[in-house]
């Protein structure tokens, strides 16, 4: 168990930031960019778990952080049943294979949109792989919104 413990600390210590453009292979296949792929190697770490993100991507987990969302996810009332049944409900493991590919289902790629040309988008603790128009139309509108409260006096 200690092992475990030190893998969740180094992979929750790990924030991915960055934006990569890739491509779906013909096989629903991504090749994860070698920042990202060379760390979770690093931890020893070769499984993701890959689910449904109300805006219309995925989220990317290694698995020790997914495993923390989803305590934190079951913990949740009944009245928190459809969002349950969003994230847990699509939720699928997937392991890097030998050349660093890792495979999206036919299922997640229709929920996301993901057709070839996708966006891996680093989001701290976790990725969002993102369609790459659905990606410009959702910036575009959050840039139309006025700026949240908590981030007017956020500074460096």
């Amino acid at each position: 168990m200690g092992d475990r413990v030190d893998l969740w600390v180094f992979v929750a210590g790990f924030h991915f930031q960055g934006t990569s453009a890739l491509a779906l292979d013909g096989k629903g296949r991504l090749s994860v960019p070698a920042r990202h792929r060379d760390v979770l190697r690093a931890a020893d770490e070769s499984r993701l778990t890959l689910t449904r993100h109300p805006e219309g991507c995925l989220m990317v987990f290694p698995l020790p952080v997914w495993e923390s969302f989803r305590a934190r996810l079951e913990a949740l009332p009944l009245a928190a049943a459809g969002w349950k049944r969003i994230f847990l409900g699509s939720a699928m493991e997937v392991e890097l294979d030998s050349a660093s590919r890792v495979l999206v289902s036919p299922e997640l790629r229709a929920a996301a949109g993901l057709d070839r040309a996708v966006l891996l988008v680093g989001m701290g603790n976790h990725l969002e792989l993102w369609d790459v128009q659905r990606h410009a139309a959702a910036e575009a509108a959050l840039l139309q919104q006025p700026m949240p409260a908590a981030l007017q006096d956020f500074s460096v």
